[in-house]
């Protein structure tokens, strides 16, 4: 009888269920993940370095385009052309190096560091940490970005305005979109990062690849025959994003509508994340 018992104890014990309070929750996760975006003080200054990126870039392109401070040349003519939203804005694509730069270091740095395994044996499923770090990282960056746009586009008009030059308000048509846009963009742009992140576990490789796909495959497509950048073009991520950024479109652009720049932008980032969650459950950490 004694015997009997004692190998009936392990079993039971293995279908006793686990108190609420021990289960690990996806909520759980991306708490945990939460403490560790804040509690590291080179990610906080990496994400503040982004926000004034974009308002201290902007307010300087407006204060160019106004005539208020001369450039070295003498002359205006800031990134944004003649768009005031586009002047005010100047600043996002400095901000897409910073903030997807910190995407990447969110996954890549875990695996130089081998923390990674801490956070793993604690969360076996895997994907929750996965996700924990996305939703975190999106939810803290949409807002402070969109933040950050918002006071660009309101000091750079405001500065345009001051000077007697054309400025927009947030009421034009296209204003809010390219606001709002441009912080899905660079939350997009961060997203990216984490995948790659994840994907090649290596911050130089990663950072390499997100820039060589946001910043360089569109300039190198420019070498190719022009039906070749007129078929493929519209749908690369730099493109995609310029669909629902910009206010004023140059003439003869073979832009997507807006609606479908945001859905192209989208897949890639879903197409990434998907990637780096099969490699994460079939891959030793």
């Amino acid at each position: 009888m004694t015997t009997t018992l004692e190998k009936a104890a392990p079993v039971a014990a293995k279908h006793r269920p686990v108190p609420s309070s021990l289960k690990v929750t996806q909520a759980r996760v991306v708490r945990s993940e939460w403490i560790k975006f804040r509690s590291l003080r080179s990610t906080v200054i990496t994400m503040a370095a982004g926000a004034i990126a974009v308002i201290g870039l902007g307010l300087l392109s407006a204060a160019f385009a106004s005539g208020t401070i001369s450039s070295p040349d003498g002359g205006g003519g800031p990134p944004g052309g003649n768009d005031p939203t586009g002047i005010s804005l100047s600043g996002v694509m400095l901000a897409q190096l910073i903030i997807g730069s910190l995407g990447v270091m969110m996954t890549s740095g875990e695996y130089t560091t081998g923390m990674i395994r801490s956070s793993l044996a604690a969360v076996p499923k895997r994907l929750p940490v996965l996700w924990g770090k996305a939703i975190v990282f999106a939810g803290v960056t949409f807002v402070v970005m969109l933040a950050a746009t918002l006071v660009a586009f309101l000091g750079g008009q405001a500065i345009l305005s001051g000077a007697g030059v054309a400025s927009a308000s947030l009421g034009d048509t296209g204003v809010l979109r390219a606001i709002a846009g441009s912080a899905l963009n660079l939350t997009g742009v961060g997203l990216m990062g984490i995948a790659l992140g994840a994907l090649l576990r290596s911050t130089a490789g990663a950072i390499s690849t997100l820039f060589g796909i946001v910043l360089i495959l569109p300039g190198l497509l420019q070498l190719l025959p022009s039906s070749w950048n007129a078929n493929i073009g519209p749908y690369l991520p730099s493109n995609a994003i310029e669909s629902f950024t910009t206010v004023q479109a140059e003439a003869g652009s073979t832009m997507l509508s807006s609606g479908a720049g945001l859905a192209v932008f989208a897949a890639w980032v879903v197409v990434l994340l998907a990637g780096a969650a099969v490699l994460l459950k079939r891959r030793d950490a």
